[in-house]
């Protein structure tokens, strides 16, 4: 299914390509009447080196950039308590007032009941927007230090005209070294809008889709990310539309199966092809299921927890990627890969934060059916 470098020829695991942002956080109230925040450090691509290197023990390295700032050394000193590497940090000098590049902040409420989940953010002209083809040395990363896993996404690749040729300088020097590379399509229409649109959107993430190995994104991600038709109109339950919501009738994992035939025929290089499914019926009841698929396996669906009670539901999606990367790192078969993600994101959503405070004997246990008794 997919050919891993061995680990004893690598420094690292895994590396992700993204930016970590600081997240504010007002615990149950709101941001426009909060007094204090509770920070934490996050970013798509970050959160799920993170999981896995807290998590589940695997080497983690985060690429990204910072102004050298008490923020930025902020971020830095959260970035190091998850275990990740930050070695790999470019730092740019502060002018004192962020004029020539800043470090990014994200507000975020949890939501509760009928007030669901609010994201505020104060990210442009970041440091890591900032970031140009040739100011990495991939060659030294993939190469001299050895990589097994390289995962990025559409958050990193919209961030600037810039960040996209990143994207695809560090996705294909990582393929030319065997290192497996991962992209989360993770579609933010406010990341677009000021350098292109969804036509540039989709340019930009078809030609980066030619490098990539394990694919994630739902139906919506996939059609404004890719310009996927998945040739339904469908009906909308909760944030799952079109084929995953079972358009015709079908269940919605026979739509996941749908769409990954016609996504397939036009990407026939992807080994795995994976996402989660998510009803929300409150801000803190969700239905859940993780689904992937591989040519030798077909598609394959985790145990559905239908009511899921949920605490954070931010950076759920990104403990399902770091489950299932796990699971592929250490050789499993794919359906136990698809229920570590669907475990560990279902654990994810249960503590405050955009990262996961889940143990991997949890994730393990709850992957394989155990139930949330008291451990004593």
């Amino acid at each position: 299914m997919i050919t891993l470098r061995p680990a004893g020829e690598c420094d690292l695991d895994v590396v992700a390509l993204g930016e970590v942002m600081l997240r504010l956080d007002p615990g149950e109230g709101r941001i426009r009447t909060a007094r204090s925040f509770q920070a934490w450090e996050g970013g798509g691509e970050y959160n799920v080196a993170r999981g896995l290197s807290t998590v589940f023990d695997q080497r983690a390295g985060v690429v990204t950039a910072l102004v050298d700032n008490e923020i930025g050394r902020l971020v830095e000193n959260l970035v190091r308590q998850g275990g990740v590497d930050t070695s790999l940090i470019r730092w740019d000098p502060f002018d004192d007032i962020g004029r020539t590049g800043r470090n990014g902040l994200n507000f975020t409420e949890r939501g509760f009941g009928v007030r669901g989940a609010l994201g505020v953010s104060d990210r442009a002209g970041t440091a890591v927007s900032k970031l140009a083809p040739g100011m990495i040395d991939w060659d030294d990363l993939f190469g001299r230090r050895g990589v097994r896993w390289l995962h990025t996404g559409g958050i990193f690749a919209g961030l600037s005209a810039t960040t996209a040729d990143v994207a695809q300088e560090a996705m294909a020097c990582a393929r030319r070294h065997g290192t497996v590379v991962s992209f989360d399509c993770n579609y933010r229409p406010s990341l677009w809008e000021g350098i292109g649109g969804s036509a540039y959107a989709r340019d930009v993430n078809t030609r980066l889709a030619e490098h990539v190995d394990v694919l994630i994104g739902n139906e919506q991600d996939l059609d404004a990310s890719l310009g996927f038709d998945s040739g339904t109109t469908g009906h909308t339950t909760g944030h799952t539309t079109g084929l995953l919501a079972g358009a015709g009738g079908g269940s919605p994992v026979d739509g996941f199966a749908a769409m990954v035939e016609t996504l397939t025929q036009k990407m026939p290089w992807l080994s795995v092809v994976a996402t989660t499914l998510r009803t929300v019926h409150d801000a803190g009841d969700n239905d859940w299921q993780g689904v992937a698929w591989s040519a030798e396996t077909g598609v394959l669906a985790s145990v559905a927890r239908d009511h899921l009670d949920i605490l954070d539901r931010v950076g759920g999606g990104d403990g399902f990627v770091s489950g299932l990367v796990h699971g592929l790192l250490e050789g499993e078969a794919l359906q136990t890969c698809v229920e570590l993600g669907a475990a560990h994101g279902a654990l994810a959503m249960t503590t405050p934060g955009d990262t996961s405070m889940a143990t991997r004997q949890e994730v393990h246990a709850l992957a394989t059916g155990s139930s949330a008794h008291v451990r004593r």
